[in-house]
């Protein structure tokens, strides 16, 4: 294959903006992180601990009236959330903090029976129907928090090895920088509209960063191939030709993908409505990065290593 040196890159020009967006995705997660550390992140009973119970009632029954016959309790920290259509609700609280754990499953298991009693016998009339009962002790959710933590470093390590030895050392760090961005502004976005962060959704930031990283690493493919072809042109060439060439291919992948969360977001409800929601939104900022993140920081890792090279 011979290269048309009066060949254009494409119709658009996205290296020419890239320090543009490069600054505003920097601000946008410095943000991301101050927001995240002074606001802190509201997590579910799956890492902070405590009992989370799930009551439907065949008749009315306000969120109100709910929470008013609970406070009565007096069991510390209680949340009520609507949950699905109709009178259902769950009901979340925390046990004695620093207790054992023998003095901790005492207590929840005296808190879980009053509070089972209150809901039956207070609202007899409407019917409940007490659905699950779930108890993680605080020393257990302690425990999933940090190994989830340590879950997403191993795996963008992992990623910057693999990305390293299957591109080149200039490659890796854009990757990763990308995935890094994508993770941090979800999870502001997903705590700013105040969700809670359980399980489910450190699985739903997971599976984020491997579609980033498989859109990103097409686009790094791209580079490459095209690279061979038209390296006398400049390495800004060789990018924007590689995202105006894959383009249409990343859209597609990512609109379709989007549509069919946001399909889940809206029809669906309770933890699915959340992880569609947190896939909503990783999958617009993921394919805005491997486009404005990942691409332009490899140019800026080739102009880095020509200036080292002159030295």
């Amino acid at each position: 294959m011979t290269s048309n040196k009066n060949e254009s890159f494409g119709r658009f020009d996205f290296v020419g903006k890239a320090w543009l967006f490069g600054g505003l995705s920097l601000v946008l997660v410095v943000a991301s992180l101050i927001y995240l550390a002074v606001h802190g992140i509201n997590y579910g009973i799956d890492f902070k601990g405590g009992t989370e119970m799930q009551v439907k009632f065949a008749q009315g029954v306000t969120i109100d009236e709910v929470r008013q016959a609970i406070d009565e309790l007096k069991l510390g920290e209680v949340g009520v959330q609507s949950f699905g259509e109709g009178n259902e609700f769950i009901i979340r609280f925390q046990g004695k903090q620093g207790a054992t754990d023998k003095e901790t499953n005492e207590i929840l298991n005296a808190d879980i029976a009053k509070m089972r009693e209150t809901v039956t016998t207070k609202f007899a009339s409407a019917n409940p129907d007490i659905r699950r009962i779930d108890t993680v002790g605080p020393q257990v959710g302690a425990e999933l928090k940090r190994n989830g933590l340590l879950a997403v470093f191993y795996c963008l390590l992992v990623i910057l090895i693999y990305v390293a030895l299957r591109f080149d050392y200039k490659f890796a760090p854009g990757a990763v920088l990308c995935l890094f961005h994508d993770a941090v502004i979800t999870l502001a976005v997903f705590v700013l509209v105040g969700k809670e962060v359980n399980v489910s959704i450190l699985a739903a930031i997971m599976t984020l960063i491997g579609f980033s990283l498989n859109d990103t690493i097409v686009v790094f493919d791209r580079i490459r191939e095209t690279e061979g072809h038209y390296h006398e042109k400049g390495y800004g060439f060789v990018i924007n030709k590689s995202i105006n060439d894959m383009l249409i291919r990343t859209l597609i992948t990512s609109g379709t993908t989007f549509v069919s969360a946001l399909c889940l977001y809206i029809f669906a409800g309770g933890t699915v409505e959340d992880i569609a929601f947190s896939i909503c939104v990783g999958i617009f900022f993921g394919t805005y990065s491997s486009i404005y993140v990942a691409a332009p920081f490899v140019l800026l890792m080739e102009k880095m290593s020509l200036k080292k090279a002159k030295a």
